[in-house]
């Protein structure tokens, strides 16, 4: 498991969570930063929600923006979440791989450790298509001052799907048959669903 002194990734301040990362320490790492990324394009979208509400000229979205200040807060905290939740997976199939394979804990905790290091990552992916179908909504009602803000909060999301989708091309080979396979085909279809959604803000903002 990872080092029970180190505390949750949400609450490390950004330089000391560099440090972590640039450590070399298994955790965190690539899906941490994933997830950290995720977040940032949450945070990023928030701003540009933030600078749109209370507009006179997007007085008739109010309502509307003030739900996607709501669920941009979720999706920040979810997405940080997902990050330190993938630390513990990835420390707790290291930590089983390196015992014996007739130990009683690697045989009983192992499987369950590593589909746990595909779904973060799933779930992670997932987290960051629904922040770019947000996205896309808010492209047409936004403060049109931060359209690049919201592009690039898009760019981010896109690339938390891609860079979520290498740990799980690399952990399902760990799955049997029929779970690698179910993996591929969820990633394959987040990472196609991740590119169109890209591809309209970009066209749009």
């Amino acid at each position: 498991m990872p080092n029970s002194a180190i505390p949750p990734l949400q609450l490390l301040p950004l330089h000391q969570f560099l440090a972590q990362t640039a450590a070399k320490t298994p955790t965190p790492g690539g899906g941490a930063v994933a997830c950290v990324t995720g977040a940032l394009a949450a945070a990023l979208g928030q701003m540009v929600v933030n600078y749109s509400v209370g507009k006179k000229n997007l007085a008739e979205f109010e309502p509307s923006l003030r739900d996607a200040v709501a669920r941009l807060e979720r999706a920040r905290g979810l997405l940080m979440q997902l990050a330190d939740e993938d630390a513990a997976a990835y420390g707790a199939v290291n930590e089983l791989s390196r015992l014996p394979e007739w130990d009683p804990r690697r045989v009983a905790e192992l499987p369950d450790a590593q589909a746990a290091s595909v779904q973060v990552p799933l779930a992670t992916a997932a987290a960051c298509v629904d922040l770019l179908r947000l996205f896309q909504q808010l492209v047409a009602i936004t403060n049109k001052h931060l359209l690049s803000d919201l592009r690039i909060a898009a760019i981010l999301a896109d690339a938390g799907v891609r860079a979520s989708g290498c740990n799980v091309l690399v952990n399902t080979a760990s799955l049997p048959g029929e779970q690698q396979t179910s993996g591929k085909g969820a990633l394959a279809a987040l990472v196609a669903e991740s590119g169109r959604l890209l591809g309209l803000i970009e066209a749009s903002a």
